[in-house]
């Protein structure tokens, strides 16, 4: 097993891309913390020890730095020193406009997609560098490079991670740190596969490989990322989108481009 006697941190693991992140990462012999918002990710730990891995799982919002040094330290007690942290956890649901986007959703939006992930890499990158390992790896979004319609906070606390992950690479590189992201496009989450029919077939019509991706299939570039395989790959961005990012307009552009072709 590529990860044995390693210890992984992944934040939002309650569902999606964090859950099987986590499983897949404890099926490659690593120890798994395990953290999100919701008392639901205690069914990831669950299921890891299920299969025979080691797991652990806590509860806090990652937009606390506070919390996020308590629970760090308290996967530290129950696990060992953290070798691998993937920032995965974010929030999607604020919808407006720029110019109807209030403050408050902003600033949460930052808070925890960005300011968590950055919470989250200093609770553990002092211990990385004292070992000389470490593997770290942001979960970003295609939104990052060609922003998304209604939704500037996420699109901008995306791009904001490459900004984090570039400068973590300059600054510890030398000590045996790696600090990737990656950015899947429309992938089949729960979140996606609840979305209206219309908005789904929208997506799946501008990706080149005219289908959804699969959960698993980030995951498995996650777990490449974090192996020592990956060892000389360091201030990536990966997609993960099935060629999405070829096609330059956002699914609300190519809309409003279609309906001016129809006006008379």
């Amino acid at each position: 097993m590529r990860l044995e006697h390693r210890v992984a941190v992944v934040t939002g693991a309650a569902r999606g891309i964090g859950r099987a992140t986590a499983l897949l990462l404890a099926r490659e012999g690593a120890r798994v913390g395990v953290v999100d918002v919701v008392p639901e990710v205690a069914g990831t730990a669950e299921a890891i020890e299920q299969e025979g891995g080691r797991a652990a799982s806590l509860v806090f919002d990652i937009a606390d730095p506070v919390r996020v040094s308590e629970g760090v330290e308290a996967l530290r007690q129950a696990l060992g020193p953290i070798d691998i942290l993937v920032n995965n956890a974010g929030i999607v649901g604020n919808v407006a406009p720029v110019a109807r986007m209030t403050p408050e959703a902003w600033e949460r939006e930052i808070a925890v997609n960005l300011s968590g992930a950055f919470h989250m890499i200093q609770a553990v990158i002092g211990s990385m560098a004292e070992r000389r390992w470490g593997r770290i790896v942001n979960v970003s979004s295609v939104a990052a490079l060609g922003g998304l319609h209604n939704q500037v906070g996420y699109a901008a606390s995306k791009a904001g991670l490459l900004g984090l992950t570039k400068t973590v690479t300059l600054e510890h590189a030398r000590d045996g740190i790696t600090c990737n992201a990656v950015l899947p496009g429309l992938i089949a989450t729960p979140l996606v596969t609840a979305m209206p029919a219309e908005i789904r077939e929208g997506a799946v019509a501008v990706t080149p490989a005219r289908r959804l991706g699969e959960i698993e299939e980030v995951a498995t570039l996650i777990a490449f990322l974090v192996s020592d395989s990956a060892a000389f790959i360091n201030g990536a961005e990966i997609p993960v989108d099935g060629g999405l990012r070829l096609n330059a307009a956002s699914l609300g552009s190519r809309k409003e481009a279609s309906a001016v072709r129809r006006t008379p």
